[in-house]
């Protein structure tokens, strides 16, 4: 079978990447390459999707049996992706975002047929455009897309609310006794997924042709408290998080760029049922959980000092929220 992954370097797409190859996958990464992620055996070509001529040009002469663009965001990313695959692909994967689910739910149970709204974010409101396009060309054209939405996914990201992703602030600012700032009163329900599991869904959908037209989310079943998140993650650094809890609305208050990934997203319980995935992948099953996970990706950081990098505007953050609170309560109590 031969693949094209748009991307294929990234945080949540490079597990998928080494899964294809594992599997025997012809696979093609498309990408400007400015990434050093080594994924040996696959082949590259060189070029920036969103020059859509000298893409065109790089592609010529490919055919595919499967397409997956992990970088598309906009309904214009699928209008260029139409064109240039609509003849070349048996098969097109839109990564969108479990984001784009109802906010807030209806019900807490989040299947494929829950409603797609986010008044919040941005980011979401223009992914579920993008799966609007990619839902008519599949009705009125014969177009054969799927969409997948992965949540809140990770491997060499720290993946918490508010801090550090890319960086290793928080973990810093942990070993060093300095309070932490959770969202609510830390008791929501979330799920977080390693990449490495969610590339089981991903790399078992590639050239099943019974998936097009259908979305999926593709989670992990673990549920963790966000307490539980942020103290799973102080362990695996060896120490303890000094967490204070600080109502939602007040944080995005202080810090407005924060209120589409945590009112658009975090700041929900939600329980995602995997059975559609399962039914199409039999045998999928996330079995990394955050502890162990989270091990995996301290590691990756501490493996390079270069990674262990800190952002002083996250810590600037966490202080910040942590001023206002404390005023706030002073305030309450005279």
């Amino acid at each position: 079978m031969k693949v094209l992954f748009i991307g294929g370097t990234g945080n949540i797409s490079t597990a998928s990447s080494r899964l294809a190859m594992e599997r025997g996958i012809d696979l093609f990464l498309l990408n400007r390459g400015t990434r050093k992620v080594s994924i040996p055996g696959a082949q590259t070509i060189t070029a920036d999707i969103g020059q859509e001529a000298a893409t065109a040009r790089a592609l010529a002469r490919h055919t595919w049996d499967a397409v997956v663009n992990w970088i598309a965001f906009t309904p214009a990313d699928i209008e260029r992706d139409l064109r240039l695959f609509a003849k070349k692909t048996r098969q097109y994967i839109f990564i969108s975002s479990a984001s784009v689910y109802q906010k807030p739910l209806t019900h807490p149970v989040v299947t494929e047929a829950t409603p797609l709204a986010n008044p919040y974010w941005e980011y979401s409101r223009l992914k579920i455009a993008a799966e609007e396009r990619l839902n008519r060309a599949c009705r009125e054209d014969g177009f054969p897309g799927v969409i997948v939405r992965p949540s809140l996914t990770y491997d060499t990201v720290i993946p918490l609310a508010l801090g550090s992703w890319a960086d290793y602030t928080m973990i810093d600012r942990m070993k060093r006794g300095k309070p932490v700032v959770v969202h609510g009163d830390g008791s929501s329900l979330w799920t977080i997924t390693h990449a490495a599991d969610f590339a089981k869904g991903l790399v078992g959908l590639l050239g099943n042709d019974q998936a097009r037209g259908h979305a999926f989310h593709i989670t992990s079943d673990e549920l963790l408290t966000w307490d539980q998140i942020w103290q799973q993650t102080a362990t695996a650094a060896g120490v303890e998080a000094r967490i204070v809890h600080v109502p939602t609305d007040l944080i995005v208050q202080i810090v407005p760029e924060r209120r589409g990934s945590l009112l658009g997203d975090k700041a929900v319980s939600v329980i995602f049922d995997n059975r559609k995935i399962k039914s199409f992948v039999p045998g999928f099953m996330a079995t990394i959980p955050y502890r162990e996970g989270i091990r995996r990706t301290l590691d990756w950081f501490e493996a390079k000092k270069s990674r262990m990098f800190i952002v002083d505007a996250n810590n600037a953050i966490h202080d910040r929220i942590l001023a206002a609170y404390g005023k706030a309560l002073a305030a309450c109590r005279t």
